[in-house]
């Protein structure tokens, strides 16, 4: 149940951190044997942020079979199911400049992603649409329309993932001709359809914000370098007795 740590994200503040041992604290708790689902025990794995301004604490629980040997010695097999309590989903903290709207999507479809793995896909589907509307400023009357002026924009295996998401959110949004015809959704293929949210996050928004801050500093550098130069018009400087520092040289 250890996991990885060496990659680590605090869901609260973002902080990545390689953990310590003293950061984790985890256990099992072997319930019952020969229930309805086999052998079951209860994981838990808490996690202390080490980012000294955030020090929050992260949980999550699970419910796994066990197997026990001939000579009593319990091991963990399939994990039936797993909860995060504190927080209570797994969506990433986002950074201000991305609108609210459409974080506020992303993190209710991660909220309920595993009760309602249909309506998380159509909660995918709308922050789709909202940020090809704001990001790209493309707005017609159908997401489709807008996915196909969106193709130009963006490369070819982005442009399909995004019309995946457009498939899998309509099976939410729109009831089929058939009504008795139910399609499947399940949690694993929607957490698929939240990454690549997540991915279009740093891929559009956060790269554009960090080249227009390195462009305002290569602006105000070069303001400054300008302020520099204008102010050395005045002359060579002063090599009497009270200059300070050595008098400039003279041509050989």
């Amino acid at each position: 149940m250890a996991g990885d740590t060496s990659r680590w994200q605090c869901a609260y503040c973002g902080h990545h951190a390689t953990l310590r041992h003293h950061d984790i604290s985890e256990g099992v708790l072997y319930m019952f044997d020969r229930t309805a689902l086999g052998n079951v025990a209860l994981t838990y794995r808490a996690i202390h942020c080490p980012n000294p301004e955030c020090s929050k604490v992260a949980l999550g629980v699970g419910l796994s079979n066990f197997n026990e040997s001939a000579q009593g010695r319990k091991t963990l097999g399939q994990r039936l199911r797993s909860w995060n309590l504190m927080p209570d989903s797994k969506a990433k903290p986002q950074p201000q400049y991305i609108p609210p709207a459409i974080v506020e999507d992303y993190k209710e479809a991660c909220l309920i992603v595993q009760h309602s793995p249909k309506a998380a896909a159509t909660l995918a589907r709308r922050c789709l649409q909202g940020m090809i509307r704001d990001f790209w400023g493309i707005k017609k009357a159908r997401l489709v329309d807008e996915i196909a002026a969106l193709e130009e924009h963006v490369r070819r295996e982005d442009w399909e993932a995004i019309d995946a998401v457009r498939h899998f959110g309509n099976i939410g949004a729109h009831m089929e001709k058939d009504v008795d015809l139910i399609i499947p959704v399940e949690e694993k293929e929607v957490s698929l359809l939240i990454e690549l949210v997540e991915q279009l996050f740093l891929d559009w928004y956060v790269d554009r914000h960090s080249r227009q801050q390195r462009a305002a500093r290569i602006v105000a550098l070069s303001k400054e370098k300008k302020a520099l130069l204008k102010g050395g018009d005045a002359g060579p400087p002063s090599t009497s007795p009270d200059a300070v520092g050595s008098p400039a040289p003279t041509d050989a």
